[in-house]
């Protein structure tokens, strides 16, 4: 069994600097700075944010599944603005998911106005006994996060 799911997040910001927070290390430091107690804690386990990077996420107390997964950065195209990362461990893959893929797209909608569209994508393959499991995969924390980033970042243009 296959899924798709998607979320596009607009944000006051203009798609050069969302896309400077998304492309590397950035996102997890702010997800540590602004989100921990939603998210979870951000550690690099290996890498400097370019393709083959891993960071474990750890999630916090009361999330369902392993409390952890790590991931590794497969694609940043700086050029169309796009980030992939897969599960390698944990998380879904912990619960017989055979990939699990998101995939980040910072969209300029509005270059005169400074309006971006954050596209959080998750995709998935799991063997059709685990449907009831992959009714439950959302989109939600993506889109959670895609919000905290463009707020902080709407606060912070002056230190831009």
């Amino acid at each position: 069994m296959q899924g798709h799911l998607s979320v596009d997040t607009q944000v006051s910001v203009p798609a050069a600097v969302v896309w400077g927070v998304y492309r590397g290390l950035e996102l997890g430091r702010l997800v540590d700075k602004l989100l921990p107690d939603v998210l979870g804690r951000v550690q690099v386990l290996e890498g400097d944010g370019g393709v083959g990077t891993l960071v474990k996420v750890t999630l916090p107390p009361g999330s369902p599944g392993s409390g952890y997964f790590i991931e590794r950065f497969t694609k940043v195209d700086d050029e169309n603005r796009v980030k992939e990362t897969e599960l390698v461990e944990g998380g879904y893959k912990a619960l017989g998911f055979d990939v699990f893929r998101v995939r980040l797209e910072i969209l300029e909608k509005d270059s005169e106005s400074s309006m971006t569209i954050i596209r959080s994508s998750i995709e998935y393959q799991v063997d059709d006994k685990l449907a009831e499991v992959a009714s439950h995969v959302s989109t939600k924390p993506l889109e959670i996060m895609a919000e905290a980033i463009g707020k902080h970042l709407g606060q912070n243009k002056t230190d831009q």
